[in-house]
């Protein structure tokens, strides 16, 4: 996996406009080492905190879209804080790690950085946000909307029943019925059956 450090006003080209100045003085105040990853599969960011004389340091998929890389990076900074705030005493996303994401998110809701449809989706969760964005799907759905679209590509909700579908490691499934919150699909090589997210993004296999 690759990951490249990048110059602070390098970050501005990641960022939604107007948001670039109050982010940059979180990353100076705490001696922030960000760097900007390659996609991976599993995670958007990740935060590890200062040790041994290291700084804090937080990684974001560089592969998101503004809007998307901004939750992601408050998301992270959210860990900071409380790691500041609480060292290790606390649960990853517990009570006192959504208090502080809640407020950074708050703050720059405030300052209108985000469009309607996303502003509105943040402020529905604001008070208990999620582990992650991909936990929260009305929050995925209308990030995604913002997405450069790719042919082809596709939410397992949207692809129509008993369809092929693709993921990026090459595996080929087979659409199934819905099991509450997640889809039944069979992968092909094996007729193993898997749970996929509705909001997880595949490839559509035609014919």
């Amino acid at each position: 996996m690759s990951k490249t450090e990048h110059p602070l006003q390098a970050l501005a080209d990641y960022l939604p406009p107007n948001t670039f100045l109050p982010v940059a003085e979180y990353l100076q105040q705490y001696k922030v080492h960000l760097t900007v990853a390659r996609e991976r599969k599993s995670i958007l960011g990740d935060y590890r905190n200062a040790h041994n004389n290291r700084n804090h340091r937080i990684s974001i998929n560089g592969n998101l879209n503004t809007y998307s890389f901004l939750v992601t990076l408050l998301h992270e900074l959210a860990h900071l804080l409380t790691f500041e705030k609480y060292g290790n005493r606390v649960q990853s996303h517990g009570r006192e790690w959504k208090t502080l994401f809640g407020q950074l998110l708050a703050q720059f809701i405030k300052s209108k950085v985000f469009p309607a449809d996303i502003e509105k989706e943040l402020l529905t969760t604001l008070h208990n946000p999620g582990a992650s964005s991909c936990a929260e799907e009305d929050l995925m759905r209308v990030l995604r909307k913002y997405d450069v679209k790719n042919e082809g590509q596709m939410l397992v909700e949207e692809i129509p029943p008993h369809s092929l579908f693709r993921m990026k490691d090459g595996r080929v499934f087979k659409k199934g019925e819905k099991l509450r919150k997640r889809y039944r699909c069979q992968e092909i090589a094996t007729s193993k059956v898997y749970l996929f997210s509705p909001v997880f993004e595949v490839e559509v296999v035609e014919g």
